[in-house]
């Protein structure tokens, strides 16, 4: 009950922001949403319980969907906190909340291991492709028969359909990666990006 109530509160108090936002009166909202000054006072203001038809005449009269009238306010949603994959030697902020334009993910990862060894099943296959840059250290690459390393400084991005894996070269690395549906579904569970040379990676012999 008390987070019905909590909900509720929110509602309410978001009601009243937006009307003032937009600079309208109670009269000017009840108009729109068809109904009386006081009903919507009283909803205002605790006074009567909001109607689910009452609250989609009034959050279309605003402008608003209503997922954004309830969406919460808890820190949860401002924090981003890190996931922790101890055994890949990888730590994951996903920047985006939500999928972004075409199917797109954001993410900032720290990988602390070096590349696996090229050992049947290491490298991973599957639809996508990634993008990322170095914010600081150094990633090694492995995309098929090349090992390409991505420093600082430098972007890459290959497709996924190539088999691959990745970690850092002499210490730890941050990456900033892009990932579309099918990269994130992979490397959210297991590892991480690579690249194709854009901005100049280097390749090395092995």
């Amino acid at each position: 009950m008390k987070q019905d109530d909590e909900v509720d509160a929110l509602v309410r108090g978001r009601i009243r922001g937006l009307r003032a936002a937009l600079g309208w009166s109670l009269d000017d909202l009840a108009a729109r949403c068809h109904m009386s000054p006081s009903t919507l006072s009283r909803i205002e203001t605790g006074h009567r319980r909001i109607g689910l038809d009452q609250l989609t005449a009034i959050t279309r009269a605003l402008g608003v969907t209503l997922d954004q009238m309830v969406e919460s306010t808890a820190d949860e949603d401002v924090v981003i906190r890190p996931q922790h994959d101890p055994e890949r030697g990888l730590t994951s902020w996903m920047l985006s909340r939500e999928d972004g334009p075409h199917g797109m993910t954001v993410a900032r990862m720290r990988v602390t291991k070096p590349p696996p060894r090229r050992e049947p099943g290491v490298l991973k296959v599957h639809p996508g492709h990634d993008w990322f840059t170095v914010l600081s250290g150094t990633i090694v690459l492995l995309l098929g028969e090349r090992t390409i390393t991505v420093e600082a400084g430098q972007a890459a991005a290959f497709s996924t359909m190539v088999p691959h894996a990745f970690g850092a070269k002499d210490g730890p690395a941050e990456i900033l990666a892009i990932l579309d549906h099918d990269g994130r579904r992979i490397h959210l569970l297991s590892e991480r990006p690579g690249p194709r040379q854009a901005d100049a990676p280097h390749e090395e012999d092995h």
